[in-house]
């Protein structure tokens, strides 16, 4: 008589077409959700790089609502720190914008004179100025430059790009509704992928899931508070150099300083002005200060932080930075070290290298109370 809580085996067959199934379903779902994909990318991130955030403020509110409250406030918080630089930078281009179109019109007519600052460049100030003079003093000249540009045609790029922005904000509204959900259920979710990986990997599929996680917190350490760090140091030196407004200045280097070798755009920036104002030795002191700042910054400050909380090499940290920004963008300068963290976590496996040595375990024991992601197996 056969047991009823017998399960025959599974025929080989019916293994195959269960995955070929699967994977179809899979692809059809990436398929669908493609121009989705990067925010759902930037949710994660976001989300694993603010999950002690999150775990902190459900400390101070009240149990039964923090569930609720907690990753509402947080997720609020996200879009209240990205959206209010694009909107008010929106406002300001919007009224000053006539402003351009005047110059435009007024040089289609009369030609645009060549500025001061021009004549006083050294060395290749008058063959700059002569330039100006033949190709955009003269009306007809500048008639043939700025003839193409109208009133007509920057309302037809406004609703071009206010399309595109319209998109964006979409994609970006869709990342913040999925990031209140990794927040609300992420330990929910967490044990979801640990079953996985225990069910694909083995057990090594949890300490690869930890080492990307590592870093993606040790790249958002790297990339974001290294980059500030990078603004109020080379604020100094644009005081020390005479910068005009250089709290600004500095704010703006600090947020592209994110972006590795982003920073020099700002500096090098800063410095031609100076240059073009008469304060050589000021520009000089900007573009030095700034370039050895940025250089100690991207290749010994950043690489350690990173490699060293995901236990990477430089190599891999640096191929990880450049290559994931190359290939996927900006959020490729967060997601790169953590596909490298994973692929050097799986060589060293599959080689049998040797591991580098975890946290102890009292330490990986309150990180994982704290953020709720690894809880003790049943029995």
């Amino acid at each position: 008589m056969t047991d009823p809580g017998y399960a025959a085996p599974e025929p080989p067959s019916q293994r195959r077409a269960r995955f070929v199934v699967a994977a179809g379903f899979v692809v059809l779902g990436l398929w669908i959700l493609h121009d989705f994909l990067p925010a759902l990318a930037w949710a994660v991130v976001l989300s694993i790089a603010l999950w002690p955030v999150y775990q902190h403020l459900l400390r101070l509110l009240p149990e039964r609502s923090g569930r609720i409250i907690a990753p509402l406030l947080l997720t609020l918080a996200v879009g209240i720190v990205f959206v209010t630089p694009l909107v008010l930078l929106g406002i300001a281009i919007a009224r000053e914008s006539h402003i351009l179109i005047q110059l435009i019109i007024a040089a289609r007519h009369n030609g645009l004179a060549v500025p001061q600052w021009i004549n006083d460049l050294p060395i290749v100030g008058p063959t700059l100025a002569d330039w100006w003079r033949t190709n955009l003093s003269d009306p007809v000249m500048a008639e043939a430059l700025f003839g193409r540009l109208s009133p007509r045609m920057f309302a037809e790029s406004a609703r071009e790009y206010g399309g595109e922005a319209a998109r964006r904000l979409v994609i970006f509204l869709f990342t913040l509704l999925t990031m209140f959900f990794l927040f609300r259920d992420g330990s929910v979710v967490a044990g979801q992928l640990r079953a996985l990986s225990d069910r694909v990997l083995g057990e090594r599929g949890e300490g690869i899931g930890r080492h990307m996680i590592d870093a993606v917190h040790g790249t958002v350490n790297g990339l974001v508070l290294v980059g500030l760090a990078e603004g109020v140091v080379i604020g100094v030196v644009y005081v020390v150099a005479g910068l005009p407004y250089p709290a600004t200045v500095a704010a703006m280097t600090g947020v592209l300083a994110v972006i590795p070798f982003g920073a020099p755009l700002i500096y090098t920036l800063a410095a031609l002005y100076m240059l073009t104002i008469g304060k050589t030795l000021g520009a000089v002191i900007v573009f030095a200060g700034g370039s050895i700042v940025v250089f100690v910054a991207d290749h010994f400050i950043r690489p350690a932080i990173i490699g060293g909380t995901a236990r990477l090499p430089f190599l891999w940290v640096l191929m990880g930075l450049l290559g994931g920004l190359e290939t996927l963008g900006f959020i490729g300068l967060f997601l790169g070290p953590a596909i490298m963290a994973a692929l050097i976590s799986l060589w060293r496996d599959w080689t049998g290298a040797p591991q580098p040595a975890a946290a102890p375990a009292p330490q990986r024991a309150r990180r994982a109370a704290r953020s709720g992601a690894i809880r003790p197996r049943r029995t």
